[in-house]
Parts: C-alpha cells; structure tokens; sequence
C-alpha cells in the first residue's frame, strides 16, 4: 500500500484544479486578444509576448487592465451572434416558401392540380 497522506491528495487535486484554470485563463485572454479590433497588431503582439513570457503576471495584468472590455466584446460577439442566426432563420423561411410557391406554381401549370387546390395550397403556404 502506498503512503499518500489525505493532505497530500488534497493539494495535489488543487495544483491540478489551479493549472487547469490558469490554461482555460490563458485561451480566454489569447481568444480575446485576437477578437479585439480596436488593438493594432503591435499591441496584441505585445500582449501575447507578455502573456507567454511572464505567464501568471501576464494573465493578471490583462485581466486587470482589459478585463471589463472582456465582457463588453464578449456580449457583443453573443449578440451578433444571435442576430446572424435570426437572419438565416428569416431567409430560410422565407426561401423554404418561395419555393413551395414555386413548386405548386409549377404542379397547377402542368395540371397536377386544379386552380382551387392551388389557391388552398398557396393559401396553407403563407399562412405558416
């Protein structure tokens, strides 16, 4: 049996909880450098040199002088996110029935369907 103290266990489960949240810091300030528009390419350069170079000093600096914009551009990215999704939303419904239209344009002009069932059909189509 090995001789591992429950303290021992204790700290090492921290070490490892410590450096999994440095790592996810690290990919949360590197993805945000590159997401900023508002930086030049020397000062995200400077940043990142910064970050990898000094990397525990590094990552609290930012988060100090920059940590406020984090949420900012986060939020915008979310919301524009949502709008990109609305919009292709709005265009696939929009093409899905212009298509049926289009289809039950072309089954009353082969004689598929009778001008009623046409006009019943086209109506169900933009009612949905």
């Amino acid at each position: 049996m090995m001789d591992y103290p429950l303290l021992n266990v204790f700290m090492t489960t921290l070490w490892v909880f410590l450096w999994i949240l440095w790592f996810i810091l690290l990919f949360r300030v590197i993805g945000d450098l590159f997401r900023d528009d508002s930086m030049s390419g020397w000062a995200k350069a400077g940043w990142c040199f910064f970050v990898v170079v000094l990397p525990f000093l590094g990552i609290f600096v930012y988060l100090i002088a920059r940590g406020r914009g984090m949420g900012e551009r986060e939020g915008q990215a979310a919301l524009k996110a949502e709008a990109d999704l609305k919009e292709f939303v709005r265009e696939t419904a929009a093409t899905g029935h212009a298509t049926e239209l289009t289809k039950l344009v072309e089954l009353k002009d082969h004689g598929d369907i009778t001008t009623e069932e046409y006009e019943r059909a086209k109506a169900k189509v933009l009612a949905a």
